[in-house]
């Protein structure tokens, strides 16, 4: 919990405040007087009776009172001067710049440990260690640069590094991208990036806070709480925009399973992100783009119309949203007709709307006027308005911030002349405007922002415990006690066929009909009450097409019985597997359980589609029937499933039935760590599951 003492103090005390603004103790400091913190101010500093005109005390004991503590002192000094502060001061804020805690070495660790027992003892909060500080409209508690000027409609934005959050800060400033408060949490000993939006969320006014977020993140400690919280906020009305850095894998990992090679960490923040409804960004100035492009009124449609008086920008823009799925539809008819009277010969308004270099305000306010209100397709505009230098342009940009007023639909402006035009931006920027200088992030942008669906719906009942993830009602009916039954009898590591055809049975999942047999009599016999041709398969090895494990279209007893046999000499080879042979397009499903995130429910396109090209989904269990259909919707290949040249498609219901079964199914037995139904056999009437692994883990 975020305290009023941190949010809000009525006092300050800065240990190691300085007179030396090159040190943090002494930025600080400055920073929170220029902020015109309007509470009492005090130093720690043991060789200063003063310090940037402010009383300084020796040490803590000395000390009056303080609701808020800035620490800026080398970490071995820290502990006792906390102590002080929590147990005799009153003091329930604590923001600690210094670095040398966890981040450093095991010593470090365990200071910091010990740090927060002694704040969490007396329902105190700390930012950091090792972090750069916050700023709020109460207090400027950050020894960074650049500070902007706060405005409660800017963005709230919550940074898991300091460093990364003055890059962000300098890109945007310059943009008039504007924020209405700052959280850099450094290590998030106590409260972290999780924490502080579950306090925007819970505080959260319809009437005065931010509705746009953006979050800078190396770990995502608690995902439920991230979910939760983000979920709450974009329903609430929020925009949501997040780097989530340190998504390459290090090295490859050992995987025994298609699932446990596709499914990484990665997977699970595309997954949470996508769950969630936040957009997922990659760098600086795609989350810049992405903020500014929330600050605009809504994209309802996927159609623009580009304006411009340059056509190499309009090119590169119309490539951009193109590769996005958005559109730059044709514009035709008599309102086309009827504008282009009224621009210069040689003009263009077939879209993009071209109205050559020497276009003036008065032509650029007629197309917008006319797109705004004749042309029913189009859902929002894109201004590309730059100048050479022969004159100055302070009256189309003052026109374009009045039709931004006015118009019904967003109008986004490029203006990419940042040197040439600097005063007519700056003019721009300063009745709060944000420029896009490049177009190509723009486009790019505007199709991420369109494509993030929106948080998934849900029947959860509300989680007893907050750090706990809620429990799904909506779960398609499976028979639970038969689960458990199978999975308590396990033990760990890849289950036996028939234990997985009970779990299959109990779950609802369709399969085949299959026999496991030890004896070549056995196999002659099941494979007549199979009915051939059949499918042979060992039993035993994990990967059985790389040891010559599987046969297809055996026809006849004497091929079951020598292939039984040289089966059976295969190594790890413990029975064989029988199944009749059918046909379908080959999918694929699979479950992987990542760390924190809980379990992640695969699907996708089976055969060479896995093997090669990976074209799979993921998504976070619980699952919901449309978020299933999402998943299989968003596939590379989906005209496949839906059946092309002449070729059957698949059930999409039957396909996303199986993959809300798998997230009943790993929601009752958790022990699941990783499974695989590959290949599954889909046909317009319904898709069978022809071979499953299951490995458990408890």
């Amino acid at each position: 919990m975020l305290t009023p003492q941190l949010l809000h103090p009525n006092s300050i005390v800065v240990v190691g405040g300085s007179n030396d603004v090159r040190k943090p103790g002494g930025k600080v400091l400055k920073n929170i007087i220029d902020g015109g913190f309007a509470g009492a101010l005090s130093v720690i500093n043991p060789k200063e009776d003063e310090v940037q005109g402010i009383r300084a005390y020796p040490d803590a004991a000395a000390l009056p009172q303080a609701d808020l503590a800035v620490i800026a002192i080398a970490a071995k000094y820290t502990l006792p001067v906390i102590e002080t502060l929590a147990r005799e001061k009153g003091t329930r804020g604590f923001i600690i710049l210094s670095a040398g805690f966890s981040e450093e070495s095991a010593a470090g660790k365990e200071l910091e440990r010990q740090v927060v027992e002694v704040i969490d003892s007396v329902g105190g909060s700390l930012i950091g260690p090792n972090c750069t500080g916050i700023c709020t409209p109460h207090h400027h508690s950050i020894f960074t640069e650049p500070i902007p000027t706060l405005d409660p409609k800017g963005v709230d934005f919550i940074s898991g590094s300091g460093a990364t959050a003055c890059f962000i800060l300098e890109a945007g400033i310059p943009k008039g991208l504007t924020f209405a408060s700052i959280f850099a949490v450094g290590n998030s000993a106590q409260l972290g990036v999780e924490e502080v939006l579950a306090h925007l969320d819970e505080s959260f006014d319809p009437a005065s806070s931010s509705r746009v977020k953006l979050l800078y993140i190396e770990t995502i400690a608690k995902p439920d709480k991230l979910l939760r919280h983000a979920r709450s906020l974009i329903r609430k009305g929020c925009r949501i925009a997040a780097v989530k850095a340190g998504s390459s894998e290090a090295g490859s990992r050992a995987a025994s399973s298609h699932t446990g090679a596709l499914a990484s960490s990665d997977v699970a923040v595309d997954a949470l992100f996508r769950k969630a409804g936040i957009v997922r960004c990659y760098g600086r100035e795609d989350l810049i783009t992405v903020a500014s492009v929330f600050m605009h009124p809504p994209l309802r449609g996927k159609n623009i119309a580009i304006i411009t008086h340059a056509g190499g920008p309009a090119v590169m823009l119309t490539d951009a949203l193109s590769n996005g799925g958005l559109a730059v539809p044709h514009l035709s008819g008599p309102a086309a007709d009827n504008l282009l009277t009224k621009l210069h010969p040689g003009s263009s308004v077939a879209n993009p709307i071209d109205f050559l270099a020497t276009g003036t305000a008065e032509q650029l306010g007629a197309i917008i006027d006319a797109v705004d209100t004749q042309f029913d397709d189009i859902d929002a505009m894109v201004v590309i308005f730059g100048t050479p230098g022969l004159a100055k342009i302070f009256d189309v940009y003052d026109l374009l911030h009045e039709k931004m007023q006015t118009a019904k639909k967003p109008i986004y402006p490029v203006l990419p002349s940042t040197l040439t035009a600097r005063e007519e931006v700056e003019a721009f920027l300063d009745k709060g405007r944000i420029n896009f200088p490049d177009e190509v992030n723009l486009g790019n942008a505007l199709a991420r922002i369109f494509h993030t669906p929106p948080p998934a719906t849900d029947n959860v009942l509300p989680a007893t415990d907050t750090d706990q993830p809620a429990v799904d009602t909506d779960q398609p009916a499976v028979d639970n006690a038969a689960i458990r039954t199978v999975i308590d009898a396990q033990a760990d590591g890849y289950i036996a066929p028939d234990a997985i055809q009970r779990l299959l049975d109990a779950a609802g999942i369709p399969r085949a009909g299959e026999a496991v047999v030890s004896t070549v009599d056995d196999a002659v016999w099941e494979a007549k009450r199979l009915g051939f041709p059949v499918v042979m398969k060992v039993v035993g090895p994990v990967h059985k097409s790389d040891v010559g494990g599987v046969v297809l279209g055996i026809k006849d007893e004497e091929t079951v019985r020598a292939e039984f046999t040289r089966m059976m000499g295969i190594p790890d080879t413990t029975a064989v597997l029988l199944q009749p042979m059918l046909r379908g397009l080959e999918l694929f499903a699979g479950v992987k359980k990542e760390g924190a995130f809980g379990h992640l429910v695969l699907c996708g396109l089976g055969g060479i589609f896995i093997e090669v090209l990976k074209d799979v989904r993921a998504g976070l269990a619980p699952l919901s029937r449309d978020e299933a259909l999402g998943m299989i919707r968003g596939l590379k290949g989906y005209r496949i499933l839906q059946g092309v040249r002449g070729q059957a498609g698949v059930s999409e219901e039957a396909l996303a039935d199986v993959v809300v079964r798998l997230s009943a199914l790993v929601q009752a037995a958790p022990e699941i760590v990783e499974m695989d139904l590959n290949p599954l056999l889909g046909s317009p009437e319904g898709v069978t599951a022809v071979d499953a692994r299951i490995r458990l883990e408890r």
